[in-house]
C-alpha cells in the first residue's frame, strides 16, 4: 500500500464534499450516533462506483502501457481541478439543525443516493485505482478491489471523527468562516502538491 495512494484518499475524504456534509448535518441535528448511521451509509454508496472501476479497467491496464500512463495523466488533470474548485468555493457550509427530522431509514436511503449520485466518486476510482497497481500483477482487479476497500474503511473512519467533532466543537468550527475558508486554501494546495507528485513520480 503506498504512501501515495494513503495520501491522495486522504485528502479527497477530508474534502467537503456531500458526504461529509450530510454527516455534519446528522450529528448536529441528531447526535453521534445518527452521524454514524449516515457515514455508513456513504460508504456502502462506494460500491457501485469501486465495481465499475475494477471491472471496466483492468483488463485494460494490465494489456496496455500506454493506457497506464494516459490514466495517470488524468488523475493529474483531475486533481489540479479538485484544487482550482476547491478555491473556487465560497461561504461556509451551513447546518440547519431545526430542520423537521425524517426516519432513520429515509435518512440513511438519502445518504446513500448522494453518495451512490456523486460524479466525484466515480472519476476518482477511474482516474487513480490503476496508477497504484503493479504493471506485474497477475491480479490487478483483486489489487484495485483491496485499494478500493481500504479507502472505503478509511471514508467511514474520516466520517465518524468529522461527526465526532461536529457534535463537539459546533460554534467555534463550523460557524466560522475564517476556519473554513482557510481549510479550503489547504486543501487546494495539498491536491495541487499531489498533482505535481503524481506526474513528476516514475512508473
Amino acid at each position: 500500500m503506498s504512501i501515495e495512494f494513503l495520501l491522495t484518499s486522504l485528502v479527497v475524504i477530508i474534502l467537503p464534499g456531500t458526504g461529509v456534509v450530510l454527516t455534519l448535518a446528522a450529528a448536529l441535528s441528531r447526535g453521534f450516533a445518527w452521524s454514524v448511521m449516515t457515514a455508513l451509509a456513504c460508504t456502502i454508496a462506494i460500491l457501485p462506483h469501486a465495481a465499475a472501476a475494477i471491472l471496466g479497467l483492468a483488463a485494460l491496464l494490465h494489456a496496455s502501457a500506454l493506457a497506464f500512463e494516459i490514466v495517470r495523466f488524468a488523475g493529474v488533470g483531475y486533481l489540479l481541478y479538485l484544487g482550482w474548485q476547491t478555491l473556487k468555493e465560497r461561504g461556509a457550509m451551513t447546518i440547519n439543525p431545526d430542520a423537521p427530522r425524517a426516519s432513520a431509514v429515509r435518512t440513511f436511503m438519502v445518504a446513500m443516493g448522494a453518495n451512490a449520485l456523486n460524479p466525484k466518486l466515480s472519476v476518482f476510482f477511474l482516474a487513480f485505482l490503476p496508477q497504484f497497481i503493479s504493471p506485474q500483477s497477475t491480479a490487478p482487479a483483486l489489487d484495485m478491489a483491496a485499494l478500493a476497500a481500504v479507502f472505503m474503511g478509511m471514508t467511514f473512519a474520516v466520517f465518524a471523527v468529522y461527526g465526532a467533532l461536529a457534535a463537539l466543537l459546533r460554534q467555534r468550527v463550523l460557524s466560522s468562516a475564517r476556519i473554513m475558508a482557510w481549510l479550503r486554501r489547504s486543501f487546494a494546495a495539498a491536491f495541487g502538491l499531489l498533482a505535481v507528485r503524481l506526474a513528476l513520480a516514475e512508473r
